[in-house]
């Protein structure tokens, strides 16, 4: 058994004996592609999405020094016609490349990996004579026509010298250096004749020079890009609907905080690693920060290219912004557009991807938390404040205190309008989503745009097991807030969510586009039942605000 080559199965059974979701449909396809013309494979996806799992699944299952046939037995691929051709038939050489980052100080790190893996190949193949300062490719084309062996090569964090060297300007650069490697391994027409297949997995898509790939030989899959791999880039609902019911763990709070992910053709795609983390601790949280990526994120964010701040806020809000994925070169060093770090921010996984309309979004409530705290970071102090802000006006609301949710609705508007580019109706909605950010926790948002008189309608929609009623914000200029609660009434707002049984509340909020000033008024209703009416004019926490009076507080 060696270091790089004949490896065994050895991580595979380690994955086996914990909780796994059966993945192995991905051998088929790459089984297909043995001895073709499409056998160079490379998967990129974020971290935590399982690019390594997937990685030694197939070193256990090509790898010819074991007997994997107990490992693969109840998956999937034990189903499949091609299962027993390809069973442990191959060397495997198996190649982290995340493992050799503490060299690249050294400045040496290609030649190291090259010198290494032709010592374990050497120990492999003794009785093959090769000539005495020969590459990596020579060695294995030398073996090929002694034995006649074809390899599977698989290579775990491809990118992962690209990345570091991109991210850390002390270290010399050995970009050139190892793509140039790569293309001599990969890209000349020998390597057909040694490798059966090749699979590479990392973050980034190989990287582009101008608009040509490196290796235009590869079939890429990534997170903009995924092809017929798409079901195997992340959990999908019923993989984790199975796993909530068999743990006890509530499905509606797992999809709130870890699905979302539009993966090419599957709508609703989960974060494996986080699934798997919060089903082992019992509960949901944010397991995101640990992924490493903070640090760069709020490093591009920063940079706050054209338009940037303003997406970003938009997202934050529950929006999607248009993005052109086309012109990022999958390079960390050469990001030089909003285009571009959005694109970057979907690759590691901070933004899902709708190919249908080229848009990007926030997938979910963990990756909207980190996404909040790499906003904070950055030090964007007014859209930062807003959301510390949220936590107050959304308790202001609830416990039907109009004069502050007066009060805190005109700071955010004054605050936050000028950073949005859109209309008025738009502008208006983001910022009020923006205000109320704290609410994602517990209420899915439905924003409307409407045209005339009003600036925006905001339905806040309970999460299920909550005992939070719904709210309907409305918003008026040069108008009363009793013109807005008309309004409300006039749409049939309450009866657009007749399904929901419990209480709603309908918060009016009219603007004075002189003054700037804003009155609130806020009714609590119940489907079926008669409107309650409630004090409007509660004294603020702060400067008063203008508002309706002399009428009883029913909230209670």
């Amino acid at each position: 058994m060696g270091i790089y080559i004949d490896k065994g199965n050895g991580a595979f059974s380690r994955v086996r004996n914990s909780e796994y979701i059966d993945k192995s449909g991905l051998i088929p396809v790459v089984n297909k592609t043995l001895f073709t013309e499409q056998s160079y494979t490379c998967v990129t996806r974020s971290r935590r999405f399982g690019k390594s799992m997937a990685a030694k699944m197939l070193a256990a299952y090509y790898d010819r020094s074991c007997d994997s046939r107990s490992l693969f037995a109840d998956l999937q691929i034990a189903q499949d016609p091609t299962f027993e051709e390809h069973l442990n038939k191959y060397p495997v050489v198996y190649l982290d490349l995340s493992a050799f980052n503490k060299r690249l100080d050294k400045g040496d790190v290609v030649d190291y990996v090259e010198k290494e893996l032709i010592q374990d190949i050497r120990t492999a193949y003794p009785k093959v004579p090769v000539p005495r300062g020969a590459d990596l490719m020579k060695y294995l084309l030398r073996i090929h026509a002694a034995t006649g062996d074809t390899f599977i090569f698989i290579i775990d964090e491809w990118d992962a010298i690209l990345r570091e060297c991109a991210q850390n300007p002390k270290l010399p650069d050995q970009t050139d250096q190892y793509v140039n490697w790569l293309r001599s391994m990969f890209k000349d027409v020998l390597g057909m004749e040694v490798f059966a297949g090749v699979y590479m997995t990392g973050i980034l898509p190989i990287k582009k020079y101008k608009t040509q790939s490196a290796m235009n030989n590869f079939m890429e899959y990534s997170m903009v890009e995924p092809g017929n791999m798409a079901q195997f880039f992340g959990f999908t609902r019923e993989e984790v609907q199975a796993l909530a019911a068999k743990h006890g763990m509530d499905f509606d709070e797992l999809e709130k905080w870890y699905d979302g992910y539009q993966i090419g053709p599957q709508p609703s795609m989960f974060n494996p690693n986080s699934v798997m983390q919060a089903v082992m601790r019992g509960r949901c949280r944010s397991f995101w920060a640990s992924t490493g990526a903070f640090d760069a994120v709020s490093g591009f964010i920063s940079m706050n290219f054209d338009g940037l701040k303003e997406d970003i806020v938009e997202m934050l809000a529950g929006g999607r912004v248009a993005v052109d994925p086309t012109g990022f070169q999958n390079d960390l060093s050469e990001v030089h557009s909003r285009d571009d770090v959005l694109t970057l921010l979907i690759h590691l996984g901070y933004l899902s991807y709708d190919w249908r309309r080229d848009e990007c979004f926030i997938p979910n409530h963990e990756v909207a938390g980190e996404m909040a705290n790499a906003v904070k970071s950055v030090r964007w102090s007014i859209i930062a404040n807003a959301l510390d802000q949220s936590r107050y006006l959304l308790d202001a609301t609830l416990r039907g205190d109009a004069a502050t949710v007066a009060r805190m609705v005109q700071e955010a508007h004054i605050d936050n309008t000028s950073l949005i580019r859109y209309s008025d109706e738009n502008s208006m909605s983001c910022v009020l989503s923006i205000a109320y950010y704290y609410a994602h926790g517990d209420y899915v948002f439905h924003r409307e745009y409407q045209s005339g008189t009003g600036f925006a309608d905001l339905v806040l929609m309970p999460r299920k097991n909550t005992t939070t009623p719904a709210i309907i914000v409305e918003l008026k200029y040069n108008d009363t807030t009793d013109t807005a609660i008309d309004q409300i009434h006039q749409r049939n707002y309450p009866q657009k969510v007749a399904e929901y049984t419990g209480d709603i509340l309908l918060v009016a909020i009219s603007y004075d586009k002189k003054t700037k000033e804003h009155q609130c008024k806020i009714e609590r209703w119940r489907i079926g039942e008669n409107c309650l009416s409630v004090d409007t004019a509660k004294r603020p926490e702060k400067k008063p605000i203008k508002t309706n009076k002399n009428k009883k507080n029913n909230l209670g």
